[in-house]
C-alpha cells in the first residue's frame, strides 16, 4: 500500500520529483567540484586515466542506446524504446559516479597542443574549437539533467496510453538530441585530449570555469 501510494505521489507531481532530483543531483556536482564534502576517497593518476576511459565506453554505449531508443518509438516498437531509453539512463547514473569520483578524487585536465602534433600549427584554431565543444558539452549536461531526469519520472509512471496526454514525447525529443549531442561532444572531446594531443593536471576546481572553459592558458 505505502509503495503504491508513493507510486500515486510521484505520477501526480512528475514536476515537483524532477525538481526535488535535478536539485540533489547538481548538489552531488558542486560537492565533488567544489571539495564541500568528502564524499570520494582519492585516486591515482593511474586510475583517473582509467576512469576517463572507462567514462567515455560508457558515455558511447548511452549514445547508441539512447539513438537505437529514439529508432524503436519512430517505429511504434515501444516496449523497446522503453528498455533502450532505461537502459541509457542507467548508464548515465554510472557516468555520473565514475565522472563524479574521478573528480572529486583525482583531478582535470587542460588540453596541451605541443610541435609535431597533429595540425600543431594551427593550435590557435583548434584550441578554441576543442574549448566551445567543451563547454557546449558541459552546457547540454547540465541543461539536460531535468528535462531526462522528467521524461523518465513520465515514463516510469505512465501506461503508454496514458503518455499520450502528457508531455513526455516533447519533451523526450528535447532530451534526445540535447542528450545525444552532448555524449557526441563528450567522447569527441575525450579523443582529441587523450589520443590526438597531451593534457595537463588543471589545478582549479572552480565549479564557474568549468560552466565556462578550462585554462586557456595551460600549455
Amino acid at each position: 500500500m505505502a509503495a503504491t501510494t508513493r507510486r500515486r505521489i510521484v505520477k501526480d507531481h512528475p514536476k515537483a520529483v524532477t525538481g526535488v532530483l535535478s536539485v540533489f543531483g547538481y548538489a552531488l556536482v558542486l560537492s565533488a567540484f567544489g571539495g564541500f564534502i568528502p564524499l570520494f576517497p582519492s585516486l591515482s593518476e593511474e586510475t583517473v586515466l582509467l576512469f576517463s576511459d572507462l567514462i567515455t565506453v560508457v558515455n558511447s554505449f548511452a549514445l547508441v542506446s539512447l539513438l537505437t531508443g529514439w529508432y524503436f518509438i519512430r517505429t511504434d516498437q515501444v516496449s523497446r524504446h522503453r528498455v533502450a531509453m532505461l537502459f541509457a539512463f542507467a548508464l548515465i547514473c554510472v557516468f555520473l559516479v565514475l565522472y563524479l569520483w574521478k573528480v572529486g578524487g583525482g583531478f582535470e585536465k587542460s588540453i596541451q597542443i605541443s610541435d609535431g602534433q597533429f595540425l600543431a600549427a594551427y593550435a590557435s584554431v583548434i584550441r578554441p574549437a576543442y574549448l566551445l565543444m567543451l563547454a557546449v558539452h558541459i552546457l547540454l549536461s547540465v541543461v539536460a539533467v531535468p528535462v531526462v531526469l522528467y521524461a523518465v519520472v513520465l515514463g516510469l509512471t505512465h501506461t503508454p496510453a496514458e503518455l499520450v496526454d502528457t508531455a513526455h514525447a516533447r519533451v523526450g525529443r528535447i532530451a534526445v538530441v540535447s542528450w545525444s549531442i552532448s555524449l557526441a561532444l563528450g567522447i569527441i572531446t575525450y579523443f582529441m585530449l587523450n589520443h590526438v594531443y597531451g593534457w595537463v593536471p588543471r589545478e582549479t576546481t572552480a565549479v564557474l570555469l568549468l560552466l565556462a572553459v578550462p585554462r586557456l592558458d595551460a600549455r
